[in-house]
């Protein structure tokens, strides 16, 4: 079959960019024909799963603040924000049926809260202005010449002057992110920068079973101190990630101790940089402020002042130090977090033997406020690929025209998505980088020569 854009991937930024191919040429009157090729049985496999299934599609920031959030070449990204805003993104979805909500951090959600709603959405849109969508499609090769050539597994083949790879990155290839197009990116002749998990779980020392390092499965049991944390949620707190040391990153926000390790906004957001010092051979390490909100001087005196309550307390009376010491903990912690805690940092109680049937317990109230400012995590590894949010890393930009997404090296070749060396934090912004550079791979594809 023969088409005037063929476009490998049905993901965000690959059903974006047919959409938006097709809705110039219908829009300037001419007839264009596009083709989207997904290898697996239904588009936007990673689009279903992205937000725990609700599915955050955009972030409503404005430039400025947005690309304070992307990681990697910021710049290079302006044209292809200002082609299709957050606002034109929840617009276009509206206008197709599509009502979304805007919540906390200025992220967009469809108001179902479901992601099947969105891939249907876009879905909904390439069959609305004529594009095609061949579904267990996987390419095998592609022969670059006058016009490329693209060949399946089983022996089918189509060609178009313009195609657009939009394959995406490494990250959960059970939905069909293997990094297919990378090599095929790479044999034309175009660098790949180094390639690591993004937005990933940080797996602290003593998590997990063997006490691994770099890559750790996620499905490596959990140890008992593992355990004892997974589950836990915790919100408003102060993170800073260390590096040889170093203080190399901080955030404050929410945290997950999950069956991965540490995950959550702000953990996913440190572990860009926590994976890449790792990968480098770099010690790294996580601090967790409880109480951010309050100067460890303040934090000793109130430690103090509620241990002294305790004291005063006819309930109190004949109840152990031990004892005491648990009931001030659930006054400065969440409940199930205090086994952890008290594991964590036996600094805080102190055994004193007076003789030898004696043995006197004291509760170190100050080190419990310093734990509470300062609870250290040794990162061991990461959760790889298999559940990575984003690939950090990709084609060169230096590669490609910013201000059309088509490569300088091979004429008619587009690139969009997460394919590129561009990637940014949990909180919308991915997606968001995905759908405008789409539409203006997809818009430059359509033009008319």
């Amino acid at each position: 079959m023969k088409y005037d854009i063929l476009i490998i991937g049905g993901g965000a930024s690959g059903l974006m960019a047919a959409w938006s191919a097709a809705r110039r040429a219908a829009e300037e009157d001419r007839c264009l024909t596009v083709c989207v090729l997904e290898k697996m049985p239904r588009p936007g496999r990673k689009i279903m799963i992205t937000g725990k299934g609700r599915c955050n599609f955009t972030n409503l920031k404005d430039w400025n603040e947005f690309s304070a959030h992307i990681r990697s070449n910021p710049r290079f990204v302006r044209s292809a924000f200002y082609t299709l805003p957050p606002e034109k993104v929840i617009s276009l979805f509206e206008s197709l049926g599509m009502p979304s909500v805007v919540e906390r951090g200025d992220r967009a959600f469809p108001a179902s809260y479901r992601s099947s709603d969105v891939v249907d959405t876009l879905v909904r849109a390439c069959h609305g202005v004529g594009v095609k969508i061949e579904t267990e499609f996987e390419v095998s090769s592609i022969k670059a010449g006058e016009t490329f050539r693209v060949e399946s597994a089983d022996g089918r083949s189509h060609s178009a002057p313009k195609l657009i790879l939009a394959t995406g990155g490494l990250s959960y290839p059970g939905t069909g992110s293997t990094g297919d197009g990378l090599r095929w990116a790479e044999s034309l002749g175009h660098r790949i920068t180094p390639l690591f998990p993004s937005l990933t779980a940080l797996v602290p020392r003593g998590y997990k079973e063997g006490d691994g390092k770099g890559h750790i499965p996620r499905e490596t049991p959990l140890t008992e101190a593992g355990q004892t944390l997974c589950g836990i949620q915790l919100k408003n707190v102060g993170v800073q990630l260390l590096v040889e040391g170093t203080k190399a990153g901080a955030e404050f926000g929410d945290i997950d101790f999950t069956d991965g390790g540490i995950e959550g906004p702000v953990g996913f957001t440190l572990s860009r940089k926590a994976v890449k010092s790792l990968l480098g051979g770099s010690k790294v390490a996580l601090s967790l402020d409880l109480k951010p909100g309050v100067e460890l001087t303040e934090l000793t005196s109130r430690v103090k002042e509620l241990w002294a309550e305790i004291d005063k307390d006819p309930r109190s009376r004949g109840v152990r130090e031990k004892e005491r010491c648990r009931i001030l903990l659930g006054k400065l912690l969440p409940r199930e977090l205090i086994p952890a805690f008290k594991a964590a940092h036996p600094e805080i109680i102190t055994l004193e033997r007076r003789s030898r049937t004696e043995t006197k317990v004291w509760v170190n109230l100050v080190s419990i406020a310093k734990a509470l400012k300062d609870w250290h995590f040794d990162i061991a590894g990461y959760v790889g690929w298999e559940r990575a949010v984003v690939t950090a890393g990709g084609v060169s930009t230096e590669d490609v025209v910013q201000k059309t997404l088509e490569s300088k090296l091979v004429k008619g070749l587009y690139f969009c998505g997460e394919m590129l060396d561009i990637d940014a934090d949990t909180g919308g912004y991915n997606l968001q980088l995905a759908f405008c550079t789409g539409a203006l791979a997809g818009y430059s594809a359509a033009a008319s020569e």
